[in-house]
């Protein structure tokens, strides 16, 4: 406990925590700003340790494990004291001890080739569809909604999404349109209805597929969408338009290359595509220890300093960049206030350490959102100049005429 209490005297500058040892001892540690106040307790000596060594993986396995509990507050109130206080990028010399080692695995881990891709998506994708329906919209989107207003409810704000992402295509009827990491089909699907156009998308997800295409079967709309089991490096057509959703973050740092050829490649020569990531406007620094190992092994996020050489040497043009700044954290904190309503029925399908495991997943990435430097990028990308309209007018034309959000949902 010692190491630990160092550290935390060092580190809580706003709001205050009250940690009670393994032997019952309290320590008290208060800044000199005001901010939240909890109470925390730690169940063994060696958690204390290993959470002092390097918080960025033991402290959500202590959380997971039930060797971290709270006795005043809850797991997100604990994140969020924790990542005001390391302040923008989390990269208080406190907590990054452990830093040097996992570097080494963590540049390994991010080539990505077919078989470790197919491996990765179904660790965290093929968890079981009535785990998901519980927390997600109607359409499944998981992916940062779009919120114009601060009563959107979720499933306004992801069809908002959507619309927003279909509005910077500049779609025209007829066109063939590729989705690279469809997820379960909603913007596929969205698109092929409300634009008119005929969808391919790929994904690695074989729950993902079969729930995509059972849905296209039951809206009517299989002649219009087409959902297959494959990886974006393997296709060969070419495409009016390209899409990714959410998928970017799994390509790995070694692959931003031959990712942008790709779809330069699969792309005509009047072709437009639209690119939505998470990223951070840190510098680049490996992915979060925690989540690589139980979230999204081969994950990362990017700071557009890292994705931009890419586009650039595949011969793109960046024609409009839109950073999301909160749109995210307030997507979360929906998913977190729906599952914790249902979270009895995620224990019937699970069990309590997946619970945790997902309660500290929510809260660590809301709190990373709101503290930490985490956004959303959206890059739309082209092969010529003048395929685009000269001012960005025809996005928010087309939202508000076509692809009303609130008059789709209405129908």
């Amino acid at each position: 406990m010692f190491l630990l209490s160092q550290i935390l005297k060092r580190l809580i500058k706003q709001g205050q925590l009250t940690v009670y040892d393994a032997d019952g001892k309290e320590h008290f540690y208060k800044g000199s700003e005001p901010g939240p106040s909890l109470k925390i307790r730690l169940h063994s000596r060696k958690v204390a340790r290993k959470i002092a060594i390097y918080p960025k993986l033991f402290l959500g396995e202590a959380y997971m494990e039930g060797d971290l509990t709270l006795d005043e507050g809850d797991i997100y109130d604990l994140l969020d004291l924790f990542t005001i206080n390391l302040g923008w990028g989390s990269r208080h010399p406190l907590v990054n001890i452990g830093d040097f080692a996992y570097r080494f695995y963590w540049f390994f881990n991010q080539f990505n080739p077919k078989s470790r891709s197919l491996k990765n998506v179904a660790h965290h994708y093929d968890l079981s569809d009535d785990f998901y329906e519980l927390f997600l919209d109607e359409n499944r989107q998981y992916s940062c909604a779009y919120f114009k207003a601060p009563e959107d409810s979720l499933e306004l704000a992801q069809l908002q999404k959507m619309a927003h992402i279909a509005a910077k295509l500049a779609l025209k009827p007829g066109q063939k349109v590729l989705d690279i990491g469809c997820g379960w089909g909603g913007m596929a699907r969205f698109l092929a209805e409300n634009a008119n156009v005929n969808v391919t998308g790929i994904t690695l997800s074989k729950n993902q597929l079969a729930y995509a295409q059972e849905k296209a079967k039951q809206t009517g709309l299989s002649t219009k969408v087409d959902y297959r089991l494959t990886d974006y490096r393997d296709v060969k057509e070419k495409f009016d338009r390209i899409v990714s959703v959410g998928m970017f973050e799994h390509v790995g740092v070694p692959h931003y290359a031959e990712y942008f050829r790709k779809v330069k490649s699969i792309l005509t020569d009047d072709g437009v595509a639209l690119i939505h990531t998470i990223g951070t406007a840190d510098r680049p620094s490996p992915t979060n220890a925690w989540v690589q190992k139980y979230i999204f092994p081969g994950g990362y996020i990017p700071p557009l300093s890292q994705v931009m050489p890419s586009i650039e040497k595949a011969g793109l043009y960046v024609t409009d960049v839109e950073v999301l700044r909160l749109h995210y954290a307030k997507t979360l904190r929906a998913w977190r206030e729906r599952f914790h309503e249902k979270i009895d029925t995620v224990r019937e399908i699970y069990d309590d350490r997946f619970c945790r495991m997902w309660d500290f997943y929510l809260s660590a990435s809301e709190v990373s959102f709101r503290n930490s430097g985490l956004v959303v990028f959206q890059i739309q990308l082209a092969k010529q100049l003048e395929d685009l309209p000269l001012t960005r007018n025809y996005i928010t034309e087309i939202e508000e005429n076509d692809l009303n959000p609130a008059r789709i949902a209405a129908e």
